[in-house]
């Protein structure tokens, strides 16, 4: 577990093979409950290459002075991440 907000992060090895490797992070709030969205890729076996990018929207809650996965929220594909962007764009520029 993480004890401050720059050590969490999603990379997953299993056999000495990153599975989920995270190529980038944002903090998008701080505090008691942080949420960070994460853009990684993910290991395929049968390729053996990584796949596309992915994105994670991930809520933490810092309990006993670490942080602890709450939620998250699995953008499914790029074109998912351009209509959630796009909606937000519409509803802030309203």
């Amino acid at each position: 577990m993480a004890s401050n907000i720059e050590e969490i992060t999603i990379d997953y090895e299993e056999d000495g093979v990153l599975i989920v490797k995270e190529l980038d992070k944002v903090v998008l709030s701080k505090g008691a409950w942080t949420t960070i969205i994460f853009r990684y890729v993910q290991w395929d076996r049968t390729r053996e290459e990584y796949g596309p990018d992915r994105f994670v929207i991930r809520r933490y809650r810092k309990v006993n002075d670490e942080y602890r996965s709450q939620s998250k929220f699995n953008i499914s594909s790029t074109d998912q991440a351009r209509k959630i962007v796009a909606a937000l764009q519409g509803w802030i520029e309203a």
